[in-house]
């Protein structure tokens, strides 16, 4: 053996493996983060210079620069802290109107934020440029700058979404079987056998066994084995002609699905659904003793859409329930109750969840890569949701002044009153400052629980 050189023997799973693979998920997550918030960027970036604005800055994180390049008129560059990025553009906000006092020594703080975000705003307007400035852009063009970002964020989670949907395929519950019941039990029965006196289920009563390809119901064809599940629900105390292939050849098995109470489970979540009192949801359903085997099965295109939008709904439900979710969470940090599973995370949250999956040595690799491209798709969806929220600094916040704008001089051309001039933005500084607080107090109440109590991907 060479000098210096000594192998890596350990136990299955590896557990040095375990934490590299763990590593380089987190990794992955963060590299993807980075490349959504440039891409967001550069969909700011484009249509402002295509516009004729001076951009000064095309910036990734926050913090002190790391590495920078000046390339025309623009430094492009990397920050310490990659958790967001900008572009520096000329007259973001609008000097003061004529008449409007200025900034002295007594002015309040929310005037000093006003009237310093002005001064910093007139410091990026070189002489000659003034007609370079973002404020002085027509209406929709402000708008489209400012929706670049997100609309960037949008098509980078279409992508990721076809490739998982079109290329990886999801799982989905076959026309294969892979589990008969030998009889009947009742809901939330602990048996692990079949007692004496049980009555036996009715597919394993026809002959059913694993391995089965269902086929067909009563002359319908079966697709897939939800479609089966729903037609047994439906027909408790009807006898149906079940075609199943097995070893090559069709068989067909009379098969007279049992009334049962089962649980009643939530499509979306997989839980078992509660009445007012807690206790568990029944329903009376055509029972047959039988579960199926899953198979991934790739997509057509036309599925794309409707996941990106489930999940963009599914954003939009979080953040407008947002104040309770977070009392859950702090409930969670400080409490040491359960995490929601479809609650909000941090950015640590989400590397935590990479690594996990990419470390699951059960799991096969394709599935791994399939569940951390969704993931990067779902932050994507997350980023254009949130932008579009209209309060300043968010992208929605620009948007909103100028549609305001764009009312305001309608109103002023349709009743012959002078122009108005551009909405000034930075009078919403203090709100600004505030939303950014509050920012700043939810990612980190998120950071400190995704850390001491994160949500449990296996329980």
């Amino acid at each position: 053996m060479e000098r210096g050189v000594f192998p890596v023997r350990c136990g299955y799973p590896c557990p040095v493996l375990t934490v590299l693979l763990f590593i380089v998920g987190v990794l992955i997550m963060v590299i993807g983060l980075a490349v959504s918030i440039a891409l967001h960027e550069v969909g700011h970036l484009v249509p402002a210079k295509r516009f004729g604005v001076k951009v000064g800055q095309y910036m990734i994180g926050f913090g002190p620069t790391i590495l920078s390049r000046k390339r025309g008129e623009t430094e492009y560059g990397v920050k310490a802290i990659p958790l967001g990025g900008y572009i520096s553009m000329s007259g973001m906000f609008p000097p003061a109107k004529k008449g409007e006092a200025a900034r002295t020594a007594s002015t309040g703080f929310f005037q000093t934020l006003v009237q310093d975000a002005r001064t910093a705003s007139a410091e990026t307007i070189d002489e000659g440029d003034e007609a370079r400035t973002f404020y002085r852009l027509p209406v929709y063009k402000r708008i489209i700058i400012m929706l670049g970002g997100p609309v960037m964020n949008l098509l980078i989670a279409i992508v990721l979404f076809g490739v998982v949907l079109c290329g990886f395929g999801v799982a989905q519950s076959s026309t294969t079987v892979g589990l008969v019941n030998e009889c009947v039990l009742p809901a939330g029965s602990t048996e692990t056998s079949c007692p004496t006196d049980a009555t036996p289920a009715p597919a394993f009563a026809a002959g059913m066994q694993n391995g089965d390809r269902i086929v067909s119901i009563d002359g319908t064809t079966m697709s897939d084995g939800d479609q089966v599940s729903a037609v047994l629900r439906d027909s408790a105390g009807t006898t149906l002609d079940v075609v199943v292939e097995r070893d090559g050849a069709e068989q067909t098995l009379e098969v007279t699905p049992t009334l049962s109470e089962r649980y009643v489970v939530d499509d979306s979540t997989g839980q078992i659904e509660e009445n007012a009192d807690g206790s568990p949801k029944t329903q009376d359903v055509g029972f047959v003793g039988i579960g199926f085997a899953s198979e991934t099965v790739q997509q057509p295109v036309t599925a794309v859409l409707p996941a990106v939008w489930n999940n963009v709904t599914h954003v939009v439900d979080l953040i407008i329930h947002l104040p309770q979710r977070l009392v859950g969470v702090a409930q969670a940090a400080f409490g040491g109750g359960e995490r929601d599973a479809n609650g909000p995370v941090s950015v640590v949250g989400v590397g935590r969840m990479a690594g996990e999956i990419v470390s699951l040595d059960s799991v096969p690799i394709v599935d791994r890569a399939a569940y951390v491209v969704n993931l990067v798709g779902s932050l994507n969806v997350a980023l254009f949701v949130f932008n579009l929220i209209p309060l300043m600094p968010l992208d929605g916040g620009h948007v909103a002044g100028a549609l305001i704008e764009a009312v305001r001089r309608g109103f002023a051309t349709l009743f012959r009153r002078p122009d108005p001039g551009p909405v000034d933005t930075a009078k919403v500084i203090p709100l600004t400052f505030a939303v950014v607080i509050l920012l700043g107090g939810m990612s980190a109440l998120l950071i400190y629980a995704d850390i001491v109590n994160p949500i449990d991907l296996f329980g």
